[in-house]
């Protein structure tokens, strides 16, 4: 079941990266490049970080296709997809859970301390959304007052939780991405905030 809504996730990150793509005019080769690198930059950058090989892409280099093949058609439905921008964000929202829980099971596997399970879970989830933005010039959505980061880290700390003290990873992996969608989904329907650090230096 976690890798049939992973196939979805990275279909609509790709999906959602094209018009990213788009916004800054780049040829079919960029677009490609920047649905790779969304969906799929996550688990590369938690491998790179730990060592662990080989990566998602090159064991099932058909994702790779999928999401080359999921951007094309969003390049040539953009404006469709504009109308689905709701759709998207709740899509968005599943792969940030499925990506986090992923990332955790990830360092569980290779035997790493808890805390740096949650932090490879946060990463998967997030890591893929900031290559796209700094590719794209645009301050990543992650450092911004979105309620983003916070639920990777809370999906991936009751994944945590449930998989210690009850034992069960199917469990683990339903609650976790139950609190953790429920989490990001009411922070847009109700525009939850992260604070702001906001600081002008008036020393000149």
């Amino acid at each position: 079941m976690l890798h049939i809504l992973y196939i979805i996730a990275i279909t609509a990150e790709a999906m959602t990266a094209a018009l990213s793509a788009g916004r800054r005019d780049m040829d079919w080769v960029g677009v490609c490049i920047i649905a790779w690198v969304t969906a799929l930059g996550g688990g590369t950058v938690r491998n790179v970080l730990f060592g662990h090989y080989p990566m998602s892409w090159v064991e099932h280099p058909e994702y790779l296709v999928i999401t080359a093949v999921a951007a094309l058609i969003a390049a040539f439905i953009a404006s469709i997809m504009t109308k689905l921008k709701k759709l998207f964000l709740y899509l968005d929202a599943l792969g940030l859970v499925v990506f986090t829980i992923i990332g955790c099971q990830v360092a569980q596997e290779i035997h790493l301390p808890y805390l740096i399970v949650l932090f490879s879970g946060m990463i998967t989830g997030c890591a893929g959304g900031v290559l796209r933005d700094v590719l794209c010039n645009e301050v990543p959505f992650l450092f911004r007052k979105e309620i983003y980061a916070s639920a990777a880290i809370v999906t991936g700390a009751v994944y945590i939780g449930i998989e210690h003290f009850h034992g069960s990873e199917m469990l683990a992996t339903i609650l976790a991405a139950v609190v953790g969608l429920a989490l990001r989904l009411l922070s847009i329907r109700f525009e939850w905030h992260m604070p702001k650090f906001v600081y002008r230096d008036e020393w000149h």
